[in-house]
């Protein structure tokens, strides 16, 4: 009996798993949202509790990069699960340490995306500053992700897996209690702008903050916004973490050119939003960012004006001095204006740290970040442009 004719309906041919579509991370999700997905697997109702917190565990506490690590779940389940979900981390392309020992990390997204995120070792804690966007859409003139151009905003997942991954690196999953953590703090100050992408920077972040996972205090989280003015007091409700102001200017044509976003939402409005913050007091003050530029905002008048501007609000200064990029139109403060300008603003009663550039060696200080394949591309155009030119 002959064989019937092979036709494009009975052909199958086998298709690469790039080419399958991607399963739904279970990584990122709130855990209403975690025990919905369960659900609609087939989990049992009288169990869906249950297995939401042994996954929730795994994924928190244990770091599981795969459902084969979950033991104490049945292999049909973890079969079940693994046929369902995916527990899709970023990939770390390369990993720079600086002569201080930061560490800065060049993650690979989906879409082939790349962001950055920098742990800064310190003597009473660790802190890992994390993207929210891949690139931003501010372009704030001293800043080097501001020259590259805003691609898209990160999911949930992929920001609270910069944690995870950082925190595989240092090797901090499911330590005994009591013991240091190597990373203590969370700033959202890395590549974008937070408020841009509030949504899945609030779920990634009441993630870090979950008491039965990685159990980040709300206080050792630092939302850094260049002054997304409507969404600041939703931070403040919805996220609960401490707020850091990238403020940089005293008068609004400097923070027009600095600090574009003040076009739209000028230093008036942007400080009466930070008097409305959620829980503002001495204890859980806002932190005003100040990066010291030279002969633009560094004068001993722009220190008078800035306490100014800043009388009844609890806070302090973060005085960031200027760390260089190629191409950048500034240079950094003379030491002796910075001390200058940090003795006015501590006699007014304010404390005006200056914060020691770290990273510099490996373009990870602050305003260093953006990303390999950035540069690349803009490599690739310059040659091409040279090559035109001859």
């Amino acid at each position: 009996m002959s064989k019937p004719p092979i036709t494009p309906d009975t052909l199958t041919v086998p298709r690469k798993a790039s080419d399958l579509p991607a399963l739904p991370n279970l990584i990122g999700l709130q855990r209403p949202a975690l025990m919905e997905a369960l659900g609609a697997i087939g989990t049992p109702e009288k169990q869906i509790k249950m297995r939401t917190a042994q996954v929730w565990q795994w994924l928190y506490v244990k770091g599981a990069k795969t459902f084969d690590e979950m033991t104490n779940l049945s292999k049909d389940f973890r079969a079940a699960l693994a046929e369902h979900f995916s527990l899709s981390r970023p990939e770390i392309v390369t990993r720079q340490i600086s002569n201080d020992g930061t560490r800065k990390y060049l993650l690979r997204i989906a879409g082939g995306h790349e962001v950055e995120a920098v742990y800064i070792p310190e003597t009473d804690r660790g802190t890992l500053c994390i993207s929210s966007q891949v690139g931003c859409t501010l372009t704030c003139t001293f800043c080097h992700t501001g020259t590259q151009k805003l691609v898209r905003n990160l999911t949930a997942a992929e920001i609270i897996g910069q944690v995870l991954v950082a925190r595989d690196d240092l090797g901090e999953w499911d330590k005994p209690a009591g013991d240091k953590r190597l990373l203590s703090n969370i700033v959202l100050m890395g590549m974008g702008e937070p408020l841009y992408n509030t949504d899945n920077v609030r779920d990634a972040m009441l993630i870090a903050m979950d008491n039965e996972g990685i159990a980040l205090s709300r206080r050792r989280i630092t939302l850094s916004t260049s002054g997304v003015v409507p969404d600041i007091v939703r931070a403040g409700a919805e996220i609960g973490c401490m707020l850091a102001i990238s403020f940089h200017a005293t008068t609004d044509d400097v923070r027009d050119v600095l600090v574009p976003i003040n076009r739209k939402h000028k230093i008036e409005e942007l400080l009466e939003a930070c008097r409305n913050y959620p829980r503002l007091s001495n204890a859980e003050r806002i932190t005003f960012e100040y990066v010291m530029l030279k002969d633009v905002n560094d004068s001993d008048e722009d220190a008078r004006r800035l306490v100014r501007l800043i009388a009844g609000i609890p806070a302090k200064i973060n005085l960031i001095p200027f760390n260089p990029w190629p191409g950048s139109p500034y240079e950094r403060s003379d030491w002796e204006r910075i001390e200058s300008f940090a003795d006015i603003v501590n006699k007014a009663g304010y404390a005006s740290p200056v914060r020691t550039p770290r990273g510099e060696d490996i373009m990870a200080a602050c305003g260093q970040l953006k990303s390999a394949t950035e540069r690349a591309r803009k490599s690739a155009k310059q040659m091409a442009a040279e090559v035109e030119g001859q």
